[in-house]
């Protein structure tokens, strides 16, 4: 059963988004073609073919019902236009909130819906669907007789609770009043699928408290001075003032309530600013989560006080789980946790059983403790002391329940990237037993994720084998050959061991994506091929009968149906082994051709091992998608892509990857361009370096010590380290206790070394973590400050991702000129290839 806040529209099948533009996609492209030829700060248009792109069909997306025989399919559409992502938006407490809809901020909803069972048949359509569809969330009921979704009207400025008969294949609106989804979806169901459990906009709550600008007095922070070194993330869209927090409260709200199959309404308990419910399996116990005062300017709403409640669903409180301060810093560490009750939840397979974690190590893991976590659980009515249920030596990473005498439980150790997998017998006073022990970083030995399904009830629970001592696992099939997914059966009884039931051959590419029954006989694929795009098959084990379609997803470019696609591997100079995806224009033949302008594009990892970094990622046998967002779109401009190149940064033992982030990633890059220009398919005179976030970080790095590109394309980046001064990525250290490396890996800091043209595009409301639009802005005053060359986009009503279409194609128009000017028409440089870097690393 899932938790009805905390999930953020999280669902796999769903994208968060408003509705598309009413102005059909022609009208709008003549419109921003004439602004373009008036103004060269107006949205532009790309060649044709890159437009095409960006308008390419998007294949459905699909839920499956919990008895796993019917699948719903969700259509979402095409991109939204400017007008539509540029409405009202509030940014309060690390929230962005739609204050019309009193939701959580999106631009793109699905817009169709239908059924289909899962052994094939005609599609069913749903009669009585709101027009036009706005589905921002949705769930099957336990019994799989309905499903419930939320449309959002942002004519009536209100969420909608929404119910569909499956039998009848009607859907009808359950409940006048709105929901309140800035936190969660808003609604769940109740386990015995009697009703839903709602978060609804509280009635008579009034309208939101207005500013009448004049301020009522300064902000004030102050800090006591008490010594305690902290470790403060760099986070956006926080509280500024007295008047944010009234408005934050305001918006936060929410009613709880039973909202039963006729649409009557029970309010449970008092309004207030919730941030989780979740029903017990037995369907008698809430657990309630509620943010409390006081607010903070420094950290997100997920830091402020917190009241952990269990109660009736008449509202009645029964035990109070917790009541947790203020958190504005944490030690030291990627493995620093607050300290206190963490990861509360309901054990699926009990009536009404909390688990949680607690820090033994008072959450700081510089402190030695032979327990870093202890694990509890307490049943209802919660008397006397919560059980142990493990001591952990790392931290406790979650447990998925099978039933009284199989859970399996992991921990990990982020700096050594350790994890643990144990065996659970929650009921049998049995001592935790190891599964698994090994490196969170080495693929080829992943065993997979254990296969869960929908109970009775709905919550997720272990698939297992009929004598209960059996369970599935679909993993992603990592070799040196590539990925081939495969499905095990794995038998806990001394002696029988692990079965391969399934796995992907060449030269297509399937995963399993659902096991349909307990004797794994029948299972769903997804199935493609690099130049046919994922479909869902039926297959069943061991009959030798062929795979059955039940979806005909289209090409959705056909006109680059032939690029060519090859998984290559070469060696870095110290040994390490390099994955890289070449992709070639359709019919260009090398020796006849000769080597073409290309455009690559990479995100650096971090590892603790030379071996892990060095494995394979990837399958030759994926489908070519060639997507607007990524580096591919210019193999329709004829320009050879490489995508992907490993950018390893390998800190073996007690060293830390980035004391040599700057020469491993010269060396890295050095690597990819020998490899490119040995197969004749690349020139060394026409190659640009370009990437997204921590991309952009390293395309403005390499840029800065090294002359293997002639351009860089850096988007939504960030490039001086001291504006993120408690850590970064995988760093854990602060700029206090690794100032040199802060400011050895800070392109800002090296700005008068960046020689080579850099085109610099970035959200004018990016909201990430680090990333604020004030970090592209600042390298570019730089580089135009000391007489280099870029050129900064700021795009209007943009966050770390690009939401709406004008800016998509005008960030492809930009691009693609970029790459004209100063790859494809560079001239050869007189002086060759020079790494401008400190040594091999």
């Amino acid at each position: 059963m899932a938790t009805l806040a905390l999930r953020h529209l999280a669902a796999p099948f769903l994208v968060a988004t408003l509705l598309w533009s009413s102005a059909p996609a022609q009208a709008r492209d003549a419109q921003a073609a004439t602004a373009a030829a008036a103004d060269d700060s107006g949205y532009r248009l790309p060649p044709p073919a890159l437009r095409a792109l960006v308008d390419a069909p998007q294949p459905p997306r699909l839920s499956l019902s919990p008895r796993r025989d019917v699948i719903a399919y969700l259509q979402v559409p095409s991109l939204p236009g400017i007008d539509v992502v540029a409405q009202p938006e509030l940014r309060l407490g690390g929230l962005r909130i739609h204050p019309r809809t009193h939701s959580a901020s999106a631009f793109t909803f699905v817009d169709d819906l239908w059924l289909q069972a899962v052994d094939g048949g005609a599609e069913r359509r749903i009669a009585g669907l709101p027009q036009p569809l706005a589905l921002a969330a949705m769930q099957w009921s336990p019994d799989q007789r309905h499903i419930a979704f939320s449309h959002v009207d942002t004519r009536a400025g209100r969420v909608e609770l929404w119910l569909v008969d499956v039998a009848a294949g009607r859907a009808r609106r359950l409940t006048d009043q709105p929901l309140g989804s800035v936190v969660g979806e808003g609604f769940d169901w109740l386990p015995d699928g009697s009703g839903l459990l709602a978060m609804l906009r509280p009635q008579g709550q009034g309208a939101a408290p207005a500013s009448d600008g004049v301020p009522r007095g300064p902000s004030i922070q102050e800090t006591d001075g008490d010594g305690r070194v902290q470790s403060l993330r760099t986070y956006q869209d926080l509280l500024r003032n007295p008047q944010d927090a009234e408005v934050l409260a305001y918006y936060m709200t929410t009613q709880l309530a039973r909202v039963g199959l006729d649409g009557r309404v029970t309010p449970i308990a008092a309004p207030g600013m919730h941030v989780g419910a979740a029903v017990s399996p037995d369907g008698r116990h809430l657990l309630r989560q509620r943010i409390e005062r006081p607010f903070s300017y420094l950290v997100p709403y997920s830091r402020f006080p917190r009241r952990i409640d269990v109660i009736d669903l008449d509202g009645r409180l029964l035990h109070t789980v917790a009541t947790l301060p203020l958190v504005e810093g944490l030690p030291t560490g990627n493995d620093a946790v607050a300290p206190g009750v963490r990861r509360v939840a309901w054990r699926a397979d009990a009536p009404a059983t909390l688990v949680w974690a607690e820090a033994q190590d008072g959450g700081d893991p510089a402190r030695e403790a032979e327990v870093r976590d202890r694990v509890f659980a307490h049943a209802a009515p919660f008397k006397g002391k919560p059980q142990v249920l493990a001591d952990l030596s790392m931290r406790y990473a979650g447990v998925r329940w099978g039933h009284g005498s199989l859970a399996l439980l992991t921990e990990s150790w982020w700096k050594t990237r350790r994890l643990r997998e144990w065996r659970l017998a929650p009921d049998a006073g049995i001592a935790p037993v190891l599964l698994r022990e090994g490196s969170r970083e080495d693929r080829y030995a992943d065993p997979g994720e254990p296969v869960t399904h929908a109970d009775a009830r709905g919550f997720q629970r272990l698939l297992t084998t009929a004598d209960g001592e059996g369970i599935y696992r679909i993993g992603e099939g990592a070799s040196a050959e590539g990925d081939r997914p495969f499905l095990d059966r794995q038998q806990f009884r001394a002696g029988a061991g692990t079965k391969r039931l399934f796995q992907s051959e060449a030269p297509v590419y399937e995963a399993v994506i659902a096991v349909l029954d307990a004797a794994g006989a029948r299972i769903l694929t997804t199935r493609e091929s690099p130049t046919s795009p994922p479909n869902v098959y039926l297959r069943v084990l061991g009959n030798g009968a062929a795979p059955v379609a039940l979806t005909d997803v289209p090409h959705p470019t056909p006109e680059l149906r032939d690029v060519s696609k090859e998984q290559i591997r070469y060696t870095r100079a110290d040994g390490v082994e390099m994955t890289a995806n070449l992709y070639l224009p359709p019919g260009y033949q090398a020796q006849r051709d000769g080597p073409l302008p290309m455009l690559a594009w990479a995100y650096p990892r971090e590892f603790k091992s030379a071996d892990a970094a060095g494995q394979v990622t990837g399958s030759p046998h994926r489908f070519n998608r060639i997507s607007y967002w990524g580096p591919l779109a210019y193999l329709a401009q004829g320009y050879a892509v490489l995508d992907g190149p490993t950018m390893p940064i390998v800190g073996e033992g007690d060293a830390e990857p980035n004391d040599t982030y700057i020469a491993q990633l010269v060396a890295s890059a050095q690597a990819a361009v020998d490899e490119v220009v040995k197969r004749g398919v690349a020139d060394p005179d026409r190659i640009a370096i370009g990437g997204h976030s921590y991309g952009a970080f390293m395309t403005a790095n390499l840029l800065a010590h090294s002359d293997l590109f002639r351009a860089g394309i850096a988007r939504s980046g960030a490039y001086n380290r001291s504006l993120t001064p408690f850590g970064f990525q995988a760093e854990e250290r602060s700029y206090w206790q690794a100032t040199d490396t802060y400011q050895a890996m800070s392109p800002f800091d090296h700005a008068d070394r960046i020689d080579e043209p850099v085109l610099i595009i970035h959200g004018e409301q990016d909201n990430n973590s680090g990333t604020f639009p004030m970090q592209s802005e600042r390298l570019f005053s730089a580089i135009k400050g000391l007489g280099g060359q870029a050129r900064l986009v700021m795009l209007p009503n943009e966050s770390h991702g690009y939401r709406a279409r004008e800016s998509i194609l005008h960030m492809l128009a930009e691009t693609n000129d970029w790459l004209e000017k100063y790859v494809r028409n560079a001239p050869p440089r007189a002086a060759g290839v020079e790494v401008r870097a400190a040594a091999t690393p």
